[in-house]
């Protein structure tokens, strides 16, 4: 047998695959990447030599009102490191700006106090104005034009309104957008629903270029780096990270070449050979990322890299907070089979999208050619099963279940972490 460590929760788990069937174990480099300095240093160090920008001090000066994205609590951007940086050397340089927080929930909920507290830390939440977008309040947000795809640009009117606009952030692979981080802050981050659902449309979730590790030619990632230059956003701080959720790196300066920068990196530690089998077991990364369905799809998209097409995806991850999305659970939960969703979706016009139709959609892609069993302990197991997908309370129970499918001599590819790699 061998021994993996793969992330569930706040915890690891150990899991067993006997040798003769193991193929492959594939992972990011970033997990072993060994660093000499402080996340601290790591990230000064960056902020010190911005690339394509000035300092963040020198572009502070002067200025009144500054606003500052920062992730939501589904990212593991790790806050609590990187903004009491920010902070410091906002109002070193100015001491007299007035600073607004504005979470960049996205489609998503808006985060909780609990949760800011979690994030940010207490004493951030206590003496900080932080504020929740919320995409689908149109009272708060302002026209900004059309994007390159067609629909229409709405955004947060708080950050519209700022004099300097900057974000912080991280890169890791992404299943549709290539890499997260960048752009992302303000597409989907700060925009309306209309504008998400636009840019996240049937017709370029098909996209062969809509893919993890993919920015060129993507046609949404051309929508987010629009939306980004019609906001203004001036100024960036991404960090990468490893499974620890440890700082290994920090990228800082212009939102679009600090960027790029960024995505390099990642894309050397992160890229990694597919190696076929019949079943491949994946995992969402962990906490926070494993909270729900919604967003395990990204781990299963790793997966769905390396199965063999009819084989079995075993994804691992806790989703305590359930399905993640009503429309999203709805949409499958309500379907005969995953191709009646493929088959309706990609009917859908651009300005028809329905909420979270990208990632049923992409659900259902994965559930048309693999069984999936999802492994928790922490979901409800009905709510599983009808969206289509095995539910087991353990590793254990759905490996075996996954060798009755496709036979005890079935090959096994792992990825320890599904949104931590590119499986090429």
């Amino acid at each position: 047998m061998t021994k993996i460590k793969i992330p569930y929760s706040k915890r690891f788990l150990e899991i067993d695959v006997p040798n003769k069937n193991l193929r492959a174990i594939l992972e990011s480099k970033a997990h072993a990447y060994k660093v000499e300095i402080t996340q601290e240093e790591i990230v000064n160090k960056a902020l010190d030599n911005p690339i394509g920008s000035a300092k963040l001090e020198d572009l502070v000066k002067g200025v009144q009102n500054l606003v500052l994205i920062t992730s939501d609590h589904t990212r593991p951007v790790p806050s609590k490191v990187t903004l009491p940086i920010l902070l410091s050397r906002i109002r070193k340089a100015n001491p007299n700006v007035k600073i607004t927080i504005l979470i960049a929930t996205g489609f998503h909920r808006p985060t909780t106090k609990e949760e800011m507290i979690n994030k940010f830390g207490q004493e951030i939440v206590d003496n900080e104005v932080i504020v929740n977008h919320v995409s689908e309040d149109y009272s708060s947000m302002v026209s900004v034009g059309t994007l390159p795809s067609g629909g229409e640009l709405l955004l947060n009117k708080i950050a519209m309104d700022a004099e300097l606009l900057i974000s912080e952030g991280f890169i890791e692979p992404h299943f549709f957008a290539g890499f997260s981080g960048g752009r992302k802050s303000v597409l989907p981050g700060v925009a309306s629903a209309k504008t998400v659902m636009a840019n996240h449309c049937s017709e370029f979730i098909a996209s062969e270029y809509a893919r993890s590790g993919v920015i060129e030619n993507n046609p949404i990632h051309r929508d987010m780096l629009y939306a980004a230059k019609e906001a203004k956003l001036a100024f960036i701080l991404n960090v990468v990270i490893d499974s620890e959720k440890n700082v290994i790196n920090a990228f800082a300066g212009d939102s679009e070449l600090a960027h790029v920068e960024g995505c390099k990196f990642v894309m050397e530690l992160a890229s990694v050979k597919a190696v076929k089998a019949d079943i491949a077991i994946s995992t969402n990364g962990g906490y926070p990322l494993d909270q729900n369905i919604y967003q395990s799809v990204k781990g299963m998209t790793a997966a769905e890299a390396t199965c063999k097409d009819g084989g079995v995806i075993i994804m691992v991850s806790a989703c305590n907070d359930g399905h993640g999305g009503q429309s999203f659970y709805d949409n499958i939960a309500n379907a005969k089979s995953p191709r009646e969703v493929l088959d309706r979706v990609i009917k859908v016009g651009r300005n028809d999208t329905a909420p979270d139709q990208w990632e049923f959609q992409i659900l259902a892609r994965i559930l048309d050619k693999f069984t999936v069993i999802l492994v928790t302990d922490m979901c409800d197991p009905e709510m599983i099963k009808k969206m289509h997908m095995q539910h087991a309370f353990t590793f254990e129970e759905a490996l075996e279940r996954a060798f009755e499918i496709k036979g005890n001599d079935a090959s096994i590819s792992v990825i320890p972490d599904g949104v931590s790699v590119i499986v090429r």
